[in-house]
């Protein structure tokens, strides 16, 4: 009887689901599972085997709470026991309670030495997860940085909540939970208490987003456009009534007309200030209001007293508000249109064939296993794989590339795709979310609600900035009260330049002109739109291109890589190795002898050079050799029992090491003079030499090589030129690893790197030169994709490893690595560039302002265009060119 070393159940080896080899020992498991797993990482699955305490109680202050958290990846009773194990390992656990049915743990524990969060880590390094929903809010009612940072602070504070990300630009809440200690209506409550309004929660269709944003936009055009005549009006009558001549009842026509354009049209402006101030709490709109309101109804003053009239400056203060705000809506709209693009290229009906015949349902009632039509012309409604027909698909909306991608019966296709010219059946493989196109627009959504590290400070500034702006407005009104001639001297040297200077007022009015002045500068919102508006444009051009950023720390992370490692099969080349060479080292066998032997090995094999093998028998119609006891010899090949040949080991030249076979030292094989030179030579060749040894003996070597992609040397040509140095990881020997290197012009290789050791030397490369990016194909190369700094997942279509990466490529060429990086650079330079405009503004404008020198009616026009400036800073990202040749 032997154990599983994943999850510790009881195996009978003759009737294992698996075994493998590592270092010499056998292991069994109870499922392929618990195999792929071992085999990813053996030396970390073996951890927990080497100490199994029996479960413990720790101490704890007798207030203990209970928790509960679903997981993933339990696949038998015996996982369950490993979670328990670990879990009452942990200090301040006082009882835990596995459901493998419910797929639960409930967790007894003090919360001075245990929580949620230590909750998730043990069992993460348990090798499970902790399940997790995911909602999106669409907010109402924001209206600057200010908002936004209030509904997060106030969700992420909320029992259940594992992240809340509130992204200003696109208004739009994506939180993180667990549902076992929330939901999403009482994240929505919570939205609501902190004063504001959520429309519509995950699952919004196409048109309603559409109408929405529309609608929005409408809204704020028309309150413009009631405002600018009014406003107008206004602005020429002062004009004439100071300039050429006096208008009788001037001061009653300006509050008539002023009215509706200050109580009505600013209204919702308003209602954001009292929400805001209910809340004890501060944002751009109480600065408009206090700068507007009171001005206006001090206006009143002058029909009991001579006084200044403020009334036209507070008409214009909300007219460049709205005009500000009209702006920001439609080029916010723009910089969101990515989604919009997105969710309008999914086909909106699917031909399903039903007992012969076609019927056109909904896409939404489409379901896994249906056969669908597609005729020339048509969209592929959802993934699925071709069970009829040859045709060529465009499947640029995917890819990037132009040229369409012809297909035949086994091949898969991608939902949105269009195809060209043949008529197609598809079985659908999947529908709704869990689509290419649906996985697409949640990362392109994630990379829009995630944060770049700068942020944050932006963030902490923003949120103390509204309150200082209303205490320097205080301070700048008793300063002008308390030296009026120190104040007035300065705007006296500038009336000659100035002209809305007017020195003939009185100092009180001059240091509330200046005080509104402050208040109605400011302007938070251009911190806060810096980051999310530069995101949302960099995210569209990425997904355009076929380069879906996962999140924006990523962008920031890149721009300082000092080295990237490229994982050598199906990155540096096509993945799609060939036998090339025979050599026979036995008497009594032909080619065609050693390749069946070979293939008949390694059709239990997932390893590409083995499909080569198999698939070079196959072409030869070798017909393979029955086998048993398969078992996989961990960075080195595989191993079988043939009937009338005896145990067969298919691998590399490690196999002809002492120990390296299944039954461990006595498996050492016998090595001639011949078998070394012939390695040697194939090796120099760029080729990697299989050994196939029967019964100890080494009878014969294939030789497999795989070609170079068509673009590798000019991408790694162009890394180079930026500065970023190259390295190969590959399990080859060294010599063929060099040979491969110095084709593409790699100068460093890392050869010999078994799967378990690939996490090791990306951290040795981090220790030696520091930031690191891994580019891999994201599946076998998961660990080392989460130890690099920068994880790049390179695929085709549908075979992309999403969760591993921090950037995705959908295209398999090298040339997009370049472009994702170009792309980077650009990215987080229009968020420096963003914020240094902010910056300079609010630093530039906030002093003169509180001098005299701006009057409060320009001030509010270069509050709003400061926002604007922003957004279309960000949206020339579109015009940097990211190619490889560019």
């Amino acid at each position: 009887m032997a154990r599983d070393p994943i999850c510790a159940m009881d195996v009978v080896p003759e009737s294992a689901a698996g075994s493998s080899v590592y270092k010499g020992e056998n292991y069994y498991f109870c499922s392929l599972n618990c195999k792929k797993r071992f085999d990813a990482d053996p030396a970390g699955a073996l951890k927990p085997l080497e100490e199994r305490p029996p479960k413990t109680s720790h101490k704890t202050s007798g207030k203990n709470i209970s928790l509960t958290l679903s997981i993933e990846g339990m696949t038998c009773a015996s996982c369950a026991r490993t979670i328990e194990v670990a879990l009452s390992k942990a200090e301040g656990v006082a009882s835990v309670r596995v459901n493998f049915a419910a797929e639960k743990v409930a967790i007894d524990f003090d919360p001075q030495l245990f929580d949620e969060a230590k909750a998730r880590e043990v069992i993460e390094v348990a090798g499970y997860r902790v399940a997790s929903k995911k909602v999106v809010f669409n907010i109402t009612g924001m209206t600057c940085a200010s908002c936004a940072n209030t509904i997060e602070k106030a969700l992420n504070a909320a029992k259940g909540v594992l992240g809340a990300v509130v992204n200003l630009a696109t208004e739009r809440a994506t939180i993180e939970f667990n549902e076992t200690l929330t939901n999403a209506t009482t994240l929505e409550a919570v939205v609501e208490a902190s004063g504001y309004g959520v429309v519509k929660k995950d699952g919004e269709v196409e048109q309603e987003v559409k109408e929405d944003d529309l609608g929005r936009f409408h809204r704020a055009k028309r309150r413009l456009i009631f405002a600018l005549v009014p406003a107008t009006i206004i602005m020429v009558m002062m004009m004439v009534h100071f300039m050429v001549v006096q208008i009788p009842y001037y001061n009653v026509i300006i509050a008539i007309l002023g009215f509706p354009i200050v109580f009505i049209l600013g209204m919702e402006t308003h209602r954001s200030s009292l929400k805001a101030l209910r809340h004890r709490r501060a944002n751009m709109d109480v600065l408009i209001s206090i700068g507007s309101v009171p001005p206006y109804l001090m206006g009143f003053a002058v029909f009991i007293f001579p006084a200044a009239s403020f009334m036209e400056m507070a008409t214009t203060i909300i007219t460049f508000h709205l005009l500000g705000k009209y702006l920001e809506t439609k080029a916010k709209g723009r910089a969101s249109e990515a989604i919009k693009k997105l969710l309008e290229l999914g086909a909106k009906t699917a031909r399903v064939l039903v007992d012969g015949r076609e019927r056109e349902v909904p896409i939404e009632e489409v379901l896994v296993g249906d056969i669908l039509v597609v005729r020339p012309g048509e969209k592929v409604p959802t993934d699925g794989v071709i069970i009829e027909g040859t045709s060529a698909i465009d499947e640029s909306m995917a890819t990037g590339e132009s040229m369409p991608v012809k297909k035949k019966a086994g091949m898969e296709a991608i939902g949105a795709t269009i195809n060209q010219n043949g008529l197609l059946r598809i079985r659908a493989t999947k529908v709704g979310s869990d689509t290419f196109l649906s996985q697409v627009i949640k990362m392109v959504e994630e990379c829009q609600g995630s944060k770049v590290p700068i942020q944050e400070f932006a963030d902490r500034v923003t949120a103390y900035m509204v309150p200082a702006v209303l205490i320097t407005s205080l301070t700048t009104i008793a300063a002008w009260i308390i030296f009026p001639n120190f104040f007035i001297s300065i705007i006296t040297w500038a009336d000659p330049f100035l002209p809305w200077i007017n020195t003939e007022l009185g100092a009180v009015t001059l240091a509330l002109y200046a005080g509104v002045a402050v208040l109605v500068i400011s302007c938070p919102c251009a911190l806060g739109l810096g980051t999310p508006t530069a995101l949302m444009v960099g995210s569209a051009i990425g997904a355009e291109n076929g380069i879906l950023i996962r999140n924006g720390e990523a962008i920031q992370t890149i721009k300082d890589v000092h080295t990237i490692v490229f994982d050598k099969t199906g990155t540096i080349t096509k993945g799609r190795p060939e036998v090339t060479d025979i050599v026979v080292l036995s008497d009594g066998y032909k080619e065609d002898d050693i390749l069946c032997l070979a293939a008949s090995v390694e059709v239990g094999s997932e390893h590409p050079l083995g499909w080569a093998i198999v698939k070079a028998a196959s072409e030869r119609t070798l017909e393979l050799k029955a086998q048993r006891g398969f078992t996989a010899i961990i960075g080195k090949g595989v191993s079988a029992t043939i009937d009338e040949v005896g145990e067969v080991m298919v691998g590399t030249a490690k196999l002809l090491e002492e120990g390296s076979g299944p039954t461990g030292a006595d498996s050492s094989t016998t090595i001639e003079e011949s078998t070394i030179e012939n390695i040697t030579r194939l090796e120099d060749e760029a080729k990697t030499a299989m050994v196939v040894i029967v019964e100890k003996e080494v009878v014969g070597i294939i030789a497999v090589a795989d070609t170079l992609k068509d673009d590798s040397v000019e991408a790694i040509l162009a890394l180079e030129g930026m500065g970023i140095k190259t390295v190969m990881m590959t399990g080859d020997n060294l010599r063929t690893g060099r040979a491969i290197a110095n084709k593409v012009g790699i100068g460093r290789v890392l050869a010999e790197v078994l799967p378990e050791d690939k996490v090791a030397e990306i951290r040795r490369l981090q220790s030696e030169v520091g930031i690191v990016a891994m580019v891999g194909d994201g599946i076998n190369d998961a660990p080392a994709l989460k130890q690099a700094n920068v994880g790049i997942a390179i695929g085709t279509g549908t075979d992309i490893a999403i969760e591993s990466s921090d950037i995705t490529l959908i295209r398999g060429d090298l040339s997009s690595v370049v472009v994702a990086i170009k792309l980077s650079h650009a990215t987080f330079k229009k968020i420096k560039e963003n914020y240094f405009w902010a910056w300079f503004y609010n630093g530039v404008a906030i002093p003169l302002a509180a001098l005299g020198l701006l009057h409060a009616m320009i001030g509010v026009g270069a509050m709003a265009f400061s926002s604007v400036n922003v957004i279309w800073n960000s949206l020339r990202l579109r015009r940097v060119k990211i190619g490889i040749h560019k």
